[in-house]
């Protein structure tokens, strides 16, 4: 049977890997997961069987239903600046559909496409896939992992069409910073990019920080395509509905373009999608464990030998240096994942520059995160 060459670029992923494994072997804790240990919130699935009992178990508009669109532009212009109509969003199956969409619609053949590196996995993949040439822009750890003016105009070229940008940060949990953004839309409109920014973790940010969406930077707007998902910050992940918003040119394109993909969105989890809305205190609630799981995390970890790790401020990983092993990425983690029975993720399976390091999410619970480091901390002394 015949492959087409962009079967190439889809790559088997550690966290496929980790669910055979885990299935396999139950005693080892893993530090892998992406998605939150919590349920959806009660009244998200109080909706969800509301609607079903209704019958509403049919097809939605391609673009979302308007009852949704119109809470998610409310939602826009409140918490992330955003002025938006209900034409500049589409619904989509989560924020990784709206991602591919986003690409399939803003790069040709042959097209670069900026990533950041270390950076979401999909990315690179999704690029090439498309025709695309991904350029890693290096994320550097003195820089707390922040994107630099001076590291993205090494690497823009006359074929850059588009640039990613994901904050708060899969795998490093960074937040960007306003002040670093606006460097950035200098060179954006410098250029005549296209912004691809990736805010799904938007609602789960620490300390001082505060999330700021790109579009909301002045004269922004008409060069972002904004991504935002109710998988993260609602607990929603098997809901499968995230959103786009970006001008209505482009919102015409990707809504037409998922017709050939997925049609729509599942019409219960647009519905229960409004009822999120709702659940405010339930995130409040949820980023508080988080807050609490991250503080442990990281000071546990910066008490071991050979181990340092950044304060996160953002989404729910930690990505520690362990370099003072003399070990690579995934060495190391195949080493714990043998000898303490704990997973985590090789920091290169998120771009070349993710060597040295790893990531460990604290999307789990918190006496589970203490005995894995338990193990880890036990073993790495044998060493």
């Amino acid at each position: 049977m015949h492959l087409s060459e962009r079967t190439k670029y889809i790559e088997e992923s550690s966290a496929g890997k980790s669910l055979v494994i885990l299935e396999r072997d139950p005693s080892i804790i893993s530090l892998g997961a992406g998605e939150p240990d919590f349920n959806a919130p009660k009244n998200v699935i109080a909706a969800a069987k509301k609607w079903l009992d209704r019958g509403y178990t049919h097809y939605s508009p391609f673009q979302g239903r308007l009852t949704l669109r119109e809470a998610i532009v409310k939602k826009l212009k409140k918490e992330n600046k955003i002025d938006a109509t209900v034409d500049e969003v589409v619904v989509t199956c989560g924020s990784k559909e709206a991602i591919f969409l986003a690409m399939l619609s803003s790069i040709d053949l042959g097209d670069e496409a900026i990533i950041p590196d270390p950076g979401y996995s999909a990315y690179r993949p999704m690029v090439k896939t498309t025709g695309g040439i991904p350029v890693s822009v290096h994320l550097k750890e003195e820089d707390e992992f922040n994107i630099s003016a001076e590291e993205l105009k090494k690497v823009v070229t006359k074929k850059c069409r588009l640039l990613v940008l994901n904050s708060p940060s899969n795998p490093t949990g960074t937040v960007f910073k306003k002040k670093t953004l606006e460097e950035i839309a200098d060179i954006v409109v410098e250029r005549n990019l296209t912004v691809l920014t990736d805010e799904a973790y938007e609602k789960l940010v620490y300390d001082d920080a505060k999330h700021v969406s790109f579009a909301s930077l002045n004269g922004m707007k008409e060069y972002t395509i904004t991504l935002q998902s109710f998988s993260k910050s609602y607990a929603m992940t098997g809901f499968r509905v995230g959103y786009a918003v970006a001008p209505m040119e482009m919102i015409k394109k990707m809504s037409g373009l998922r017709f050939y993909i997925t049609i729509c969105s599942p019409t219960i989890s647009q519905l229960a999608a409004i009822e999120a809305f709702k659940s405010e205190k339930y995130v409040q609630k949820m980023r508080r464990e988080y807050d609490r799981r991250r503080r442990m995390m990281v000071k546990r970890l910066n008490e071991m030998p050979n181990i340092s790790c950044i304060n996160p401020k953002g989404a729910f990983y930690v990505f520690p240096n362990i370099r003072g092993f003399g070990m690579s990425s995934k060495a190391f983690s195949d080493f714990l994942l043998k000898e303490a029975k704990v997973m985590i993720i090789p920091g290169t399976e998120f771009g070349k520059y993710g060597e040295g390091y790893v990531r460990m999410s604290y999307a789990t619970a918190y006496e589970k995160i203490e005995e894995a480091l338990n193990r880890v901390e036990k073993t790495i002394n044998k060493i």
